[in-house]
């Protein structure tokens, strides 16, 4: 079965960096959408970023120029890039990922999701 396992959160100073990781493993597709989620508590779910299999990127207005996504093919990893963090950042970031069919990976419902990693900034 599909997993999904990130890493790298942690605490932070406004402005400060942080590298966030997302595993998968298991997936019986070659290629496919992967995305960034942030979760609040009390607060509907926001898509930060998105990657589709040919290598389109899309980002949230409040990730535009702070945040990168990228992936390493040959290890199964999804990254997030995130400098000059903001208190407004501070978020459980949830990867997921979903088999790519040619279209665009926004506004879809995504398949498999990982537990997530938290980030305080302050």
């Amino acid at each position: 079965h599909v997993q999904l396992v990130e890493s790298g959160g942690g605490s932070v100073q406004v402005g400060g960096s942080l590298r966030l990781s997302c595993t998968v493993s298991g997936a019986p597709y070659s290629r496919h959408c992967l995305a960034w989620f942030r979760q609040v508590d009390g607060k509907e779910r926001e898509g930060v970023a998105v990657i589709s299999g040919d290598g389109t990127t899309d980002y949230s207005d409040s990730a535009k120029g702070r945040f990168t996504i990228s992936q390493d093919s040959d290890k199964n990893t999804l990254y997030l890039q995130m400098n000059n963090l903001e208190p407004e950042d501070t978020a459980m970031y949830v990867c997921a990922a979903d088999p790519w069919y040619g279209g665009t990976c926004q506004h879809i419902e995504y398949m498999y999701w990982g537990q997530g990693t938290q980030v305080s900034v302050s």
